[in-house]
């Protein structure tokens, strides 16, 4: 476990020095570094990882706000900075799907691509409304609140228990502002201007059954600001893709850096 900053708790996994790019990873909103745990699993044991629950929440939940989609960036660029020796992707869910986006806009040192795992997009599509928003920030009020999101909105693929349990107790471990930041601002802040200037290959992975950002919304909403943008649709798979198809995920993470060429760090 690495300290970041003084603050921010970073998993790091060494790589043996021929597995290429370091993959970085982001937490959905709700998660944890816990959530790429299987994903993890999966990667050849050479490959580099870091992992790190982002501030208000998990290990960070005692850090100070505020919460917001920059500071997050901010934190994400540290965790890269202090943990990371040479080139290295990005690899964000969800709401760290948008915080990765904004770092690849900031063009840092050694970046070498982008994989979004069912990404929030860049442009607010219209079904997030004031309504939806304010629904959304009770979704992580109880267990039972977060077990019904479970079941009728977050996955396609029941999870095992011990799993389903961690989500759900990732899901309560943060601070109440850290909590309502995203659905209630980072969610509906359009980034469109930055993304333009992501100048890496960028892979976005979506979830054939996800209700949260289908692949049709991904298509409208971030395809367009990201022209050097692929994306692969999941079979049978929900919104928490790292937890319900994780072989999936260290799949396309593999396939995505055999084609990336890492430019050297200075």
């Amino acid at each position: 476990m690495a300290v970041v900053g003084g603050s921010l708790q970073a998993r790091v996994r060494a790589g043996d020095g021929r597995g290429g790019a370091a993959l970085v990873f982001a937490h959905y909103w709700g998660g944890s570094a816990g959530t790429w745990d299987e994903v993890v699993r999966r990667l050849p044991p050479g490959r580099a990882t870091v992992r790190f629950d982002q501030r208000g929440w998990g290990t960070s939940r005692g850090l100070p706000g505020p919460y917001h989609l920059d500071r997050l960036a901010d934190d994400l660029v540290r965790v890269v900075e202090e943990c990371v020796a040479g080139p290295f992707v990005l690899v964000g869910h969800s709401m760290g799907g948008k915080v990765g986006q904004l770092v690849a806009a900031r063009r840092p040192a050694g970046l070498a691509g982008v994989v979004l795992v069912a990404p929030a997009p860049p442009s607010p599509p219209p079904a997030v409304t004031e309504e939806y928003r304010q629904a959304l920030s009770h979704a992580y009020d109880s267990p039972e609140s977060v077990g019904r999101a479970l079941d009728h909105v977050l996955t396609a693929v029941p999870l095992r228990r011990p799993v389903r349990e961690a989500v759900v107790r990732d899901s309560l471990a943060a601070r109440e502002d850290a909590r309502a930041q995203w659905p209630l601002h980072g969610i509906a802040r359009d980034i469109t201007e930055q993304v333009r200037r992501i100048g890496v290959p960028v892979a976005v992975l979506a979830g054939e059954h996800d209700k949260v950002e289908p692949p049709a919304v991904l298509r409208e909403h971030l395809l367009p600001h990201v022209p050097q943008a692929t994306l692969a649709t999941v079979p049978g798979a929900g919104h928490l893709l790292p937890l319900e198809a994780p072989e999936a995920v260290a799949g396309a993470l593999e396939d995505f850096l055999a084609t990336v060429r890492p430019a050297p760090v200075a």
